[in-house]
């Protein structure tokens, strides 16, 4: 025989259960947040050249890098490694991402480098969300790319920091190495992912 759970108690118990069942994403978004901070302590040289690197784990080397390169360093802090996870969705659907650099197959030396190959791999994952020009709709460890004139593709990681005006703060490599910038609505945006894997 079943007890009935009057109601009253049911409404107290509702939220806490909510609370919980929430509590595993902001954290893990703000561990991307610190993961991708902490790189702008360091002194990178823009470097996106073709490197033979190893796999699964491979990195270039930790002076050199590019925009993609923030993310795919962030989440490895988080045990999510995006070579072998981007590498191995190619494998299994190589003509569902971009064509553009006349590629005969997957390649894990660069694949995951590459801006246009993770919004692929990110959407295919069901993490992408509308692009808004709302700075409350961008929450710390979303994703964000742009292009940037005349018509680069670039990503960056929005962070817990806001300018005066409220806007959150981005983590991004543009060409000076890893900074912390007001620049979310510099560029037309033109993904806006949560990326949060198990």
């Amino acid at each position: 025989m079943r007890t009935a759970i009057p109601l009253g108690v049911l409404a107290l118990l509702t939220p806490v259960a909510l609370v919980h069942g929430q509590a595993a994403a902001p954290e893990y978004a703000m561990r991307l947040v610190q993961a991708a901070l902490a790189q702008t302590a360091t002194s990178v040289t823009y470097d996106g050249s073709y490197r033979r690197i190893a796999y699964p784990g491979g990195d270039v080397p930790e002076t050199i890098g590019v925009c993609s390169d923030v993310v795919v360093r962030a989440y490895r802090k988080l045990g999510v490694d995006l070579q072998v996870k981007v590498h191995e969705d190619m494998v299994r659907a190589f003509r569902s991402y971009p064509q553009l650099w006349h590629m005969a197959g997957p390649d894990p030396n660069i694949d995951h480098r590459r801006v246009p190959n993770l919004q692929t791999f990110i959407r295919r994952q069901g993490a992408a969300l509308p692009v808004s020009r709302g700075p409350g709709d961008y929450l710390p460890g979303d994703l964000v790319t742009w292009t940037v004139p005349p018509n680069l593709p670039h990503i960056g990681i929005v962070t817990d920091r806001k300018s005066t005006a409220g806007v959150p703060l981005v983590v991004h490599n543009i060409g000076r190495g890893p900074e912390l910038e007001d620049m979310l609505f510099s560029y037309p945006i033109t993904g806006h992912y949560r990326y949060r894997p198990s």
